[in-house]
Formats: C-alpha cells, sequence, structure tokens
C-alpha cells in the first residue's frame, strides 16, 4: 500500500499528541517533586521571589561599586571643558591627538609610558598587525595567501613560489630582488676597484710596452697581469723575451755581479796600498843609515 502526504501527517499528529502527553506527565511529577521539598523546607513562593529579588539587587550594588571606583580612578582631566578620562578604553577627542598627555594628568596621577607612535610600530620588523592583502593566488581553487602565517598546502611544498605571485605583487616583489642585486653588483663592483687598487699601487698606469713575444702566434705580453697560455707553462721565460728588453735584463743581471765583485776588489786595493807604505817607509829608514855611516867612514 503506497503512503500518501496525508497518511504521514496523520502519523505526526498522533506522534506529536504522544510527545504532549509525555512532556506533561513528566512536568506534573517534577512539580510534585517541588512541591515536597518547599513543604519538607517549608518554604513558600513569596520565599522565592524574595531570594531572586536580593540577586539582582547584589548584581546592582556590585555594577555601581564598579562603576564609582572607576569614577575614583579618574587620571586625565580636560582644563577647559573639566571632561575626565581613566586612561582605559578609547581616548576622547581632547587627548586623543595629544602627544605628551602628562599636561592632562590629574594631580597625584603617575605617568604612564608613552605610547609608541604607530609608525615606529611599523619600522620596528616593518611587522603590520591586521589583515594583509594577498600575495599568491591558487591558479586551480582560486584560493590566495597574503605570505603571512602558516602556508597552506598548494603552496607548502612549493619550492619556486613565484608562480603563485598576483599580478603586481610579482613586480613589487622583481624590483626589490632587482635592488638587491644592484647594491650587490655596485658592492662588489667597490670591492674590485679597492682590491685594484691596492694591487697595483706603485705600478704606472695605462698601457705597458710587450715584454715578451710567442715566435710561433706572435702574441705578446707585457709581463703585468695573468701569463697568456702560451707562456704561463714555461718554466724558462727568458727565450720569449722580445729584443732590447733582453739586453736590458742581461745588463741589469750582469751589474749586480760587478757590484758585488767590488767588495774583494777594494781589499787587495787596502793591501797593496799597505805594502806600498811598508815598502816606502823602510827606503826611508834605509836611507837615513847610510847618510849616518857615510861621515863615519869619511874619518876613517
Amino acid at each position: 500500500m503506497a503512503t500518501t502526504l496525508e497518511a504521514v501527517r496523520a502519523k505526526m499528529k498522533k506522534l506529536q499528541a504522544q510527545a504532549d502527553a509525555l512532556i506533561a506527565k513528566q512536568s506534573s511529577g517534577v512539580v510534585e517533586k517541588i512541591r515536597e521539598l518547599m513543604a519538607r523546607h517549608g518554604l513558600t513562593t513569596a520565599d522565592i521571589d524574595a531570594h531572586s529579588e536580593g540577586k539582582r539587587r547584589a548584581t546592582k550594588a556590585v555594577v555601581k561599586t564598579m562603576r564609582k571606583g572607576s569614577a575614583a580612578a579618574v587620571k586625565y582631566r580636560d582644563p577647559k571643558s573639566g571632561a575626565t578620562w581613566t586612561g582605559h578604553g578609547r581616548a576622547p577627542s581632547w587627548i586623543a591627538a595629544a602627544k605628551n598627555r602628562d599636561k592632562f594628568l590629574v594631580d597625584g596621577s603617575t605617568a604612564t609610558a608613552s605610547p609608541v607612535p604607530v609608525s615606529k610600530a611599523k619600522a620596528a620588523g616593518n611587522y603590520v598587525r591586521g589583515p594583509q592583502p594577498a600575495m599568491y593566488q591558487d591558479p586551480k581553487s582560486g584560493a590566495t595567501w597574503s605570505g603571512r602565517g602558516r602556508a597552506p598546502a598548494w603552496v607548502a611544498n612549493v619550492k619556486d613560489r613565484s608562480k603563485f605571485l598576483i599580478a603586481g605583487r610579482a613586480e613589487a616583489a622583481a624590483a626589490a630582488n632587482a635592488g638587491v642585486a644592484s647594491k650587490a653588483k655596485a658592492a662588489v663592483k667597490k670591492a674590485s676597484k679597492v682590491v685594484g687598487a691596492t694591487s697595483t699601487k706603485g705600478q704606472p698606469k695605462g698601457p705597458q710596452p710587450a715584454e715578451y713575444r710567442d715566435p710561433k702566434s706572435g702574441a705578446t705580453w707585457s709581463g703585468r697581469g695573468p701569463a697568456p697560455a702560451w707562456l704561463a707553462g714555461a718554466k724558462d721565460r727568458t727565450k720569449f723575451l722580445i729584443d732590447g728588453v733582453s739586453g736590458v735584463a742581461d745588463s741589469g743581471a750582469a751589474s749586480k755581479p760587478k757590484s758585488v765583485a767590488k767588495k774583494p776588489a777594494t781589499k787587495t786595493a787596502v793591501a797593496k796600498k799597505a805594502a806600498v807604505q811598508k815598502s816606502a817607509v823602510a827606503k826611508k829608514v834605509s836611507a837615513t843609515t847610510n847618510v849616518a855611516a857615510a861621515p863615519e867612514d869619511a874619518a876613517a
């Protein structure tokens, strides 16, 4: 037999009636229990009303006490209008724009620490509270992420997140990266200039004359900077010297032994000079002895 909508509604009404009967039966049982408890303790409905009224009065007294305490804790006062403020909650208009609130302090109140300006709070770590604009977007689901907090699943395990950057944000990130790269390049360039200045200190600037020549290719090298491949592995570079430069090098090399050989030459000259002086003294002595012996021979 097919069930119709009217049959279902009839069953619902019957079930609702049964539910109402059960609720009435249970409530009557609860009421009977309450009456027994009231009779056992000698209570009436007036006692219950008085008890609830006492709770209300106690609540009102607490509220009044709190209000009085807040009024007693007045910390700031407007000297023009006489309006006061406790220092809690939103600041009123007469003190909201004041940079130094100490002049509004009530006598006896202690000055609290001055609030940190918003600009300084933003500058400290560049951290801005509150919701942030979306920086990344999932092209499949359209979900976005500001880049703050825990990364969502669609971007958490991605190594290169730049492909999820929203247009405009990507340009800003690229500009920031370009600025960092340009600063790094400038630092490297400056360091290279300093190194070059220190390495070439005492050396003449500008192009230098060729000092070495490769006999096969005719390539030349001035002897400054890194040696070319055709000369870097050579043990004896003198065979690559250009004519004229080699003569200068040889003359310089030959002049060194001459200067070194001067020392023994000077020693022999001193010895010869001493020998000459000794022979001269000997001649003088022999001459005097001969002169003294001559008169003796004549007397004889």
